[in-house]
């Protein structure tokens, strides 16, 4: 039973790959964000212009890949900027997601865990009788190192849109229960298109996936309200947080180079921008 002077999340909190991924990094950024719900507007990284650019042509290239895969010609889908149109000329040229099966667009899934909704949107899933094919578009650099792939598969990302697509995609394949066996989930790196990065799943990752998530969830609704949270020791990552000078860890942002990959996610505080009524569902 949860103390009263415990974390009381807002009745309306949504927990997400985003929030766990603040809370594993820095427990600090998660309580300023999601219970102190502090809105402070620092530049997260340097150059800012070109940041900033970078972050809005991810989104559009994410609008551009949607549009196509409903069905919008392509003659009609035409990219302005240089970086968006060498992105979607790699798309193109690598067709990832060219397969058969049952497509879902941006499709979001929840489900209860530990007494909290745990959801995800997904850019792409697609299912056959054989398989559930998770995609995932990214616009950063993504050099080949094996460090990289082993964080990318430590990432709450991975763990929860795998997990979520067994827990909850039955809704997505006729009422029929999808096997941990039968998900993979796959990076596509819009930089280094015919390097995209697979992993597979089984039973066993869902239990740890199973077990990770329920402990996570259960730790944060038992953090002490009355005193700041833990800060991360990996100083590195505050260089590119908005809450750093809060935490006396620096003002300037941090500047980003070739090949770096800026993971901290920025969305609105708890609550992810998505229609309830569309989000498929199991209960406890």
């Amino acid at each position: 039973m949860i103390r009263n002077n415990t974390t009381q999340l807002a009745p309306n909190f949504q927990f997400s790959q985003s929030s766990l991924q603040d809370y594993v990094e820095c427990k600090r950024r998660f309580q300023l964000r999601y219970i102190e719900r502090v809105a402070w507007p620092a530049v997260q990284a340097q150059p800012i212009l070109e940041h900033e650019a970078r972050l809005a042509n991810g989104q559009a290239f994410h609008r551009l890949v949607q549009q196509q895969l409903l069905g919008i010609p392509e003659t009609r889908l035409t990219p302005v900027d240089d970086d968006l149109r060498r992105w979607w000329q790699a798309y193109l040229e690598t067709r990832p997601a060219d397969i058969e099966g049952r497509r879902y667009i941006e499709i979001a899934l929840a489900a209860t865990i530990a007494d909290q909704r745990l959801v995800a949107q997904y850019d792409l899933v697609v299912i056959t009788p054989q398989s559930a094919q998770i995609f995932d578009w990214k616009t950063s650099t993504h050099p080949e190192k094996p460090e990289t792939t082993r964080r990318l598969f430590e990432r709450m990302q991975t763990r929860v849109y795998r997990y979520l697509l067994v827990r909850a995609g039955a809704d997505l394949n006729d009422g029929q229960s999808i096997a941990p066996e039968q998900v993979t989930m796959t990076y596509w790196f819009a930089e280094t298109p015919e390097e995209p990065v697979h992993f597979a799943y089984n039973a066993d990752q869902f239990a740890a996936d199973e077990r990770v998530l329920t402990s996570l969830i259960t730790e944060i609704q038992m953090q002490e309200l009355n005193s700041p949270w833990e800060l991360t020791t990996q100083e590195r990552t505050c260089a590119f947080c908005p809450y750093r000078s809060l935490c006396e860890r620096g003002v300037e942002a941090g500047e980003t180079q070739a090949g770096d990959e800026v993971e901290i996610e920025l969305s609105t505080p708890g609550i992810l921008d998505l229609d309830l009524d569309q989000i498929a569902e199991i209960p406890f």
